[in-house]
């Protein structure tokens, strides 16, 4: 594999993953009825281990010293045409960690439905191959309107995925899920076209030179800004955006969920960090306190909501938000603490949120219930499932030695610096995050047997087993050894910065407390 250069690398582990979904999707009448569904299966899982090894090689190549894109590549369509088109692909830290992230969990949620899903298993598999290029592609492309592209073909998939596969209000869900997301990306598309209109180009490292060289007007940033806040808020999602979110995940199939929460929540961030912020720094700085105070509200409004759910699904729904709170605040804070905090707590509510919606799927498996009320008393029947259920939920509220302390601490020690109180009011989430998931697990696992089926319930599966064990040393590894990530995402938060000239916003007026960082 050292013959692979990762510059042609890049734009093949974009786009082969839709390229082998469409080959299945025309071979599928061709092929023996009883083993095509086998073969397809089979095939959709090798494609993405192979995407995440790929994901691993760019990775060892990376150089983490070297602030900007790296693996920069270009691709021409229509040569000689009246509309030539160029296309370039390249990563910084933070894409090359959110590519990572999104392979990871394609080959989780095609293993998550291996056994959960009955029919059409074959439409499944291609469905999520084709939703993995267009995730990729949001992380991997250099070219804005590129972007865009992939950042709305991603809705058709988890439309299908959602709408085929889901539970019994999933055309509901799905219509919710499309339409709400969809709603504000006309005007993030204007802002692009004006961008482009007044650079002359799409390329975004060529757009960020224009505009260090050539600054907007604040009134003409500010109306940008609030176009991009328009499609990025709901995709993020920001209160009071978050509505269509519990719906998608309760209908949405256990691999719906995992890239659901995994990956598609991250893109409103990844969305703020890689255009707001840099192509418009004064009004990132000015709209700051929007931010700022809807991270808040989302923090505490959404924990609290999640103390009244009854369905697993739907807590750990409105847990998302209440975490993507955390994201957005430390974004807010724009210093190289809070920064880095977001990100790492983006990478770290991947994966818990992931394994928590994947043990969902264990117990939905066993007891066909979402229900905590009818459930319990099951750690003595699922004493494996219940020692990785007790892992994930301490994990998604901050243990230390996981990857959730990491994010949070620094998110919060970051936001400190820009304000104390602010910093404060998110506190009460972790407080709150811990009332909800803990009271979550002593309901479920411990107590009486409720349910009928808890005589007869079986442990993890090998399959279930490898899962969850894979997402256990991901989250161990980055709370053991946050450094070796950290210097991963330093070249792009230090971009960040000097785009935005390093100022740290005044978010709130200060308010004196008797602990200070340095």
């Amino acid at each position: 594999m050292n013959s692979i250069q990762p510059n042609i690398l890049l734009p093949i582990l974009i786009f082969a993953p839709a390229v082998i979904g469409l080959f299945l999707a025309l071979a599928y009448p061709l092929m023996a009825r009883p083993w095509r569904d086998g073969i397809i299966q089979k095939i959709g899982l090798a494609t993405a281990v192979i995407s995440l090894l790929a994901g691993f090689w760019l990775a060892w190549q990376f150089d983490t010293t070297q602030q900007g894109f790296q693996f920069v590549t270009n691709l021409s369509f229509g040569a000689g045409t009246i509309i030539p088109m160029t296309f370039s692909f390249g990563l910084d830290g933070l894409s090359l960690t959110l590519i990572i992230l999104t392979a990871f969990l394609i080959v989780l949620a095609l293993l998550s439905g291996e056994q959960s899903l009955h029919q059409r298993k074959s439409g499944f598999v291609i469905s999520l191959l084709i939703l993995e290029s267009f995730l990729l592609g949001v992380f991997g492309t250099l070219d804005i309107f590129l972007l865009y592209v992939f950042f709305e073909a991603m809705l058709i998939p988890m439309f299908i995925v959602i709408g085929i596969w889901g539970g019994e209000n999933r055309t509901y869900a799905a219509f919710k899920f499309f339409l709400y997301t969809l709603a504000g990306s006309v005007l993030m598309l204007v802002a692009l076209i004006y961008l482009y209109q007044q650079a002359g180009t799409s390329n975004l490292p060529d757009l960020l030179a224009y505009v260090q060289q050539n600054p907007i007007a604040l009134n003409i940033q500010r109306l940008l800004w609030l176009a991009f806040f328009a499609s990025f808020a709901v995709k993020v999602p920001l209160w009071p955006f978050h509505t269509w979110l519990p719906d998608a995940h309760v209908q949405a199939p256990t691999g719906g969920s995992v890239l659901l929460a995994g990956i598609q929540l991250k893109m409103g961030a990844y969305g703020f960090l890689r255009l707001s912020m840099p192509l418009l720094p004064q009004a990132s700085q000015d709209l700051a306190w929007v931010l700022a105070g809807l991270a808040i509200i989302s923090i505490i409004y959404t924990s609290l909501v999640a103390l009244a759910q009854q369905d697993m699904k739907k807590l750990i729904a409105y847990s998302s938000v209440a975490h993507m709170g955390v994201v957005i605040l430390g974004m807010a804070a724009n210093n190289l603490f809070s920064l880095q905090g977001a990100i790492t707590q983006m990478i770290s509510h991947g994966l818990t949120a992931a394994a928590l919606f994947l043990c969902v799927g264990v117990l939905y498996d066993r007891f066909h219930t979402r229900d905590i009320a009818s459930l319990g008393g099951l750690v003595r029947k699922m004493p494996c499932f219940s020692f990785f259920f007790l892992f994930f939920v301490m994990a998604s509220i901050g243990l230390p030695g996981t990857s959730g302390f990491v994010g949070e601490f620094l998110a919060l020690m970051g936001s400190y610096r820009a304000s104390p109180l602010l910093a404060l009011l998110a506190g009460t989430g972790t407080i709150l995050g811990a009332w909800y998931s803990l009271r979550l697990y002593r309901n479920v696992m411990l107590g009486d047997a409720n349910h009928p089926d808890t005589a007869l319930a079986t442990d993890l599966r090998p399959r279930e087993a490898v899962m969850l064990t894979m997402l256990a040393v991901a989250v161990l590894w980055i709370g053991l050894q946050p450094n070796a990530l950290l210097q991963v995402l330093e070249g792009a938060s230090q971009t960040v910065l000097s785009h935005s000239s390093g100022l740290t916003p005044q978010l709130f007026p200060k308010v004196s407390l008797p602990v200070a960082f340095p």
